[in-house]
């Protein structure tokens, strides 16, 4: 992907965070994530015929907050887009996992996709939503509190440690 379609689907990424429909008070705002996926990012990097994409991620955190501004629970809705990967490319997993850039670690948040549910988007160019994903609120506030410490990454048959990845990174 060049630099230029990286630059866009940043763009894209942010932009969607950036709507203000629960600006009624700062507790009710939701927090946004985002992070660019690239095969590079996985560990070990990807280097195989899936490492020619790239992709965006967006997750956003719909929280419940307690007076003292604790979060007491959480949902979370998630959209990734993916380019330039091969054309028979089938997604079967997407999660948040702990770890700093360069950390594996174990899925803590899943998207729901599985190989019985994959997303197979044809052309290896598409995207993904999934809503109202539970999310325990101790890890909701860890996320809130240190997103670098956690990534985004897609998983297929032929990469199913991952085959794009990226840290989050708050914009809202």
């Amino acid at each position: 992907m060049t630099r230029w379609g990286i630059c866009v689907l940043a763009a894209c990424v942010l932009a969607a965070g950036c709507d203000d429909d629960n600006a009624t008070s700062p507790s009710a705002q939701p927090a946004v994530f985002s992070a660019i996926l690239r095969p590079a990012n996985e560990v070990p990097p990807v280097g195989n015929v899936e490492s020619g994409g790239a992709g965006a991620m967006q997750v956003t955190l719909q929280l419940t907050r307690d007076a003292a501004g604790a979060v007491t629970g959480a949902t979370a809705d998630f959209y990734f887009q993916m380019n330039d990967f091969p054309g028979n490319i089938t997604v079967i997993g997407a999660h948040i996992h702990p770890g700093a850039a360069g950390v594996n670690g174990p899925v803590v948040v899943n998207t729901g996709l599985t190989a019985a549910l994959p997303f197979v988007p044809g052309s290896g160019t598409g995207e993904f939503r999934a809503t109202g994903i539970q999310v325990a609120p101790a890890l909701a506030q860890s996320i809130v509190d240190n997103p670098a410490a956690f990534y985004f990454n897609i998983h297929s048959p032929l990469n199913p440690g991952g085959f794009a990845r990226g840290q989050l990174s708050r914009v809202q």
